[in-house]
C-alpha cells in the first residue's frame, strides 16, 4: 500500500550523513543527492541519519535543509524528514495558528493515524512545545468544532475485528434520530464517533444504511454550506475509507484554478509510507489520469522530483 522505494542494499548512515553533509558544501546545493537520499529512506533510516549526522558534525540536519533549501521542495524534504510522530505534531501545531488554523488537519492526525501513532504524536506534542496537544486543540478550537475535536484527538481505540451487531443496531438507531433531529452536536453522536473501534464503526455504518436506506454523509447534507456538517462527513470518510477522503483531498488541490500545495504537500508525505498506492488508484479511477501525470503537469522544479520520487515513479 505504500509507494516509497528504499533500495534492496541501503548505504549506512555515516555514509548517507556524509553525502548530504556534501550536497550543502560548495556554491550550491545538490537538491538531486538530497532527493536520492532523503526521498528512499524509511522513518527509522532517516531518523538514524539524523542521529549519525548530529553527532558527526554537530548541527541538526533539518536546520541545515532549512538554511540551504527554499518554497515548496524546502517545506516538503522538511516534513518528510522528521520522524512521523513529530510531523503529526508540528502539522496539529500549525494547524492551531490563526494565520494556518486549520480544523481538517486535526481531524486527519486524529482519525487516520492507528491508536498508537496518535498517542506517540501526542507524546512528541509534549516534548516538543512543553504543552499537550488535547490542551491546545481545547483553547484554539469553538464550539462544535471543539466538542468533535477533542475527543477525537484523545481517543484510544480499540484496533480488533471483534463486532457487537446487537450494539450496531442500537447505535444506528441512535445516530438517525439525532440526525433526524438535526442534533447534530448531541453528545451521544459525537461519542459513537469518537470512541468506538473502526471495525465497530463500520458494522454501525452498515446497520444506519441497511436500516434506514440512506448512507449517513446523505442525511448530514442537509447544508452543504455548513462547516461543521462538512467536518462530520469528513471525519466519518476518514474512519472508514481514508483513501477515498484523502483522493478527494488530492482532487481539489490539483486543479485548473490553481494547485494547492500545502494539501498535496501533506497527502503525499504523511501517506508515502502508508496507503498512498490505494489512494493513487483512487485518484485514477476518479479523474482517468495517474496521480503522478497530475503532479508532474502541477508542479516544477525539485519540489516535483520530490513528490514524485515519494510517489515511486522512476527507477532507483
Amino acid at each position: 500500500m505504500a509507494t516509497l522505494k528504499v533500495p534492496s542494499s541501503v548505504p549506512p548512515a555515516d555514509e548517507d550523513s556524509e553525502q548530504l553533509r556534501k550536497a550543502f558544501a560548495g556554491w550550491g546545493t545538490n537538491e538531486a543527492l538530497i532527493i536520492k537520499i532523503l526521498a528512499h529512506r524509511n522513518a527509522p533510516q532517516r531518523k538514524l541519519i539524523r542521529e549519525v549526522y548530529a553527532s558527526t558534525y554537530g548541527e541538526d540536519l533539518l536546520k541545515d535543509l532549512d538554511a540551504e533549501l527554499s518554497n515548496d521542495f524546502q517545506r516538503a524534504v522538511l516534513l518528510w524528514t522528521l520522524d512521523p510522530a513529530e510531523r503529526d505534531a508540528v502539522l496539529v501545531n500549525e494547524a492551531t495558528k490563526r494565520l494556518t488554523s486549520s480544523n481538517w488537519v486535526i481531524m486527519e492526525v486524529a482519525t487516520t493515524r492507528s491508536p498508537q501513532d496518535l498517542f506517540k504524536a501526542r507524546q512528541a506534542y509534549h516534548a516538543r512545545f512543553k504543552r499537550s496537544l488535547e490542551e491546545d486543540v481545547a483553547y484554539h478550537t469553538t464550539g462544535d468544532f471543539r466538542k468533535l475535536l477533542v475527543p477525537l484527538v484523545t481517543a484510544f481505540r480499540y484496533e480488533g475485528e471483534e463486532v457487537n451487531m446487537m450494539l450496531a443496531k442500537s447505535e444506528a438507531k441512535i445516530l438517525h434520530e439525532k440526525i433526524s433531529e438535526k442534533a447534530y452536536n448531541h453528545e451521544e453522536l459525537i461519542r459513537i464517533l469518537t470512541t468506538r473501534s473502526k471495525a465497530q464503526l463500520n458494522a454501525t455504518l452498515n446497520q444506519y444504511n441497511n436500516q434506514f436506506g440512506n448512507a449517513i454523509n446523505k442525511n448530514l447534507k442537509e447544508d452543504p454550506k455548513d462547516e461543521f456538517l462538512k467536518l462530520l462527513r469528513a471525519t466519518i470518510k476518514c474512519l472508514t475509507s481514508p483513501e477515498k477522503y484523502y483522493e478527494k483531498l488530492l482532487r481539489l488541490a490539483i486543479n485548473k484554478m490553481g494547485t494547492d500545495e500545502g494539501a498535496l504537500t501533506r497527502v503525499v508525505i504523511t501517506r508515502a509510507e502508508v496507503d498512498l498506492a490505494l489512494i493513487k488508484e483512487q485518484y485514477q479511477k476518479r479523474s482517468s489520469i495517474p496521480l503522478d501525470r497530475a503532479i508532474a503537469g502541477d508542479t516544477s522544479g525539485d519540489y516535483e522530483k520530490m513528490l514524485l520520487a515519494l510517489l515511486g515513479h522512476g527507477d532507483l
